[in-house]
């Protein structure tokens, strides 16, 4: 079993991640086939929940903050064919919300895995490991700021890994705060020299960041991992409200088409020609229309109950995003 400690620092970088899901999922997987445990401090968990808010809040704005500087630019430089462009960027902007909600799932996705991991928690031992540490300026304390948090992840760390030194178990260590934890002045995909003793680069390894998290997974699970990966990589891109909108303008033509047959046909049934032909003179324009652009096999009808049933949920769901109360129907 791999037994995997990511720091805050990593979990929010893969939380911030379009493509985050890739590891997020195989994580998930792999837990649950049993062959990799998360160690999880609570001052990890507590660190996360402390810092969503701020970094889902910053992607958001960088976001919408890219629109407007393209929008300015192209106001600038675009030259007197830049309307077309404007009208790309200025509905792309009206998706800020979307995507930023699309890209922060993450961070539930990650905050689930956190609650799954077996919680570490400091001995008596550990603290005063953190306070030694402390005291020789060895790192995390090598520079001068408050290092407390950090030196505890490392301690706890290395007990845990000292706790089971059987052939078949691996650690891996794995942060994005170079600066407290890497090498200095040197290659920072290598552990500190105040804390190298806990990695012997077999039984426990250090990881720098996602890519990191990616090489140790890949070294220990090998095809598994790849198969995992190609399973779980995909990014869900938000629809454009072009594409939307032309997408229920499609919904409501085939719904009004099988209306207006549906009442044609009521009325010849009764038997009522005057209704019937004023009805045909207001709708036939509409039907040639209808019946010039859907011309593939079943696209006007007839329906069965269920393919009437998806029509008109689409229709519902489609007019919700855009705006309108959900079973808002009316063609």
């Amino acid at each position: 079993m791999l037994h995997l400690f990511l720091d805050t620092s990593t979990w929010l970088d893969l939380s911030k991640r379009r493509d985050g899901q890739r590891w997020i999922v195989a994580l998930r997987v792999l837990v649950h086939q049993g062959q990799l445990e998360l160690l999880v401090p609570k001052v990890v968990i507590d660190e996360f929940e402390r810092n969503r808010d701020r970094v889902e809040a910053s992607m958001t704005a960088s976001v919408a903050q890219r629109f407007k500087l393209i929008k300015q630019d192209i106001d600038d430089f675009g030259g007197t064919d830049s309307t077309e462009a404007l009208t790309i960027v200025e509905d792309l902007a009206r998706h800020v919300p979307l995507i930023g909600a699309m890209t922060t799932r993450n961070f539930d996705d990650v905050l689930e895995l956190l609650s799954a991991g077996r919680v570490l928690q400091p001995t008596d031992e550990n603290h005063r490991a953190v306070t030694e540490r402390g005291l020789s300026k060895r790192a995390p304390f090598h520079k001068s700021k408050n290092s407390v948090a950090d030196a505890l992840l490392i301690e706890l760390y290395a007990t845990a890994a000292g706790e089971n030194c059987a052939e078949e178990e691996h650690y891996a260590f794995i942060t994005s705060n170079s600066e407290d934890f890497s090498l200095p002045n040197a290659d920072r995909r290598k552990p500190h020299e105040d804390i190298a003793i806990f990695f012997d680069g077999q039984t426990s390894v250090y990881g720098l960041g996602v890519d990191g998290l990616d090489s140790v997974l890949r070294e220990r699970f090998g095809t598994d991992i790849e198969e995992l990966f190609d399973e779980s990589d995909f990014e869900e891109e938000p629809r454009r409200l072009d594409a939307i909108l032309r997408e229920e303008q499609m919904l409501f033509d085939r719904i009004w088409y099988h209306r207006s047959k549906q009442s044609e046909y009521r009325l010849r049934d009764e038997g009522d020609a005057g209704e019937l032909q004023r009805e045909l003179a207001i709708a036939g324009p509409g039907r040639k229309r209808v019946e010039h652009v859907y011309t593939g096999p079943g696209e006007l009808g007839p329906y069965t109950d269920f393919e009437l049933g998806m029509l008109n949920g689409k229709l519902s769901a489609l007019r919700w995003v855009l705006g309108s109360e959900w079973d808002f129907l009316d063609t």
